[in-house]
């Protein structure tokens, strides 16, 4: 049987996963009409960006964490959503939060393995224009995730 794994996992990433109307409908003891047109209230409005698979990242190849904080030179530092845009565009890339505090940026990142976030580094973070420091900070296990307790 052809193993889909990768094309689903790619999937469920990129936003399709539903609501489950049914099961949300026993948990709050509301018809599943009242609830559909509320989340489809909620959608047109822009509440709802997505919705995703929430995954046990090292059964899917990507077990290693790296939270990197990054510094901007001087001139860069007036424009940081340009090189945060340009960092999320990469698939290694899991969030981009602009800071307030001593660094500008902080990267959540997923990859197979050290080898692989090291790649990362020399590759995109070595390259991008405007970035003068960074601090990786390496996750040793996560216990919560998109308010799922793993």
């Amino acid at each position: 049987m052809k193993d889909l794994q990768p094309k689903l996992i790619r999937l469920f990433k990129e936003g399709y996963c539903t609501p489950q109307i049914a099961r949300i409908a026993r948990e709050i003891d509301e018809p599943s009409a009242t609830i559909h047109y509320n989340i489809k209230k909620l959608e047109g409005k822009g509440a709802i960006k997505t919705y995703k698979g929430v995954f046990d990242h090292s059964k899917i190849n990507e077990g290693f964490c790296v939270f990197v904080l990054i510094a901007l030179s001087s001139a860069k530092y007036s424009d940081p959503e340009r090189v945060a845009s340009n960092l999320a565009r990469h698939k290694e890339v899991e969030s981009v939060d602009i800071l307030a505090g001593d660094w500008e940026l902080i990267l959540k990142i997923r990859t197979k393995d050290q080898d692989k976030y090291f790649e990362f580094l020399k590759s995109v973070l070595s390259k991008e224009e405007g970035i003068e420091k960074t601090n990786s900070i390496i996750s040793l296990k996560q216990i919560k995730t998109e308010f799922v307790r793993l």
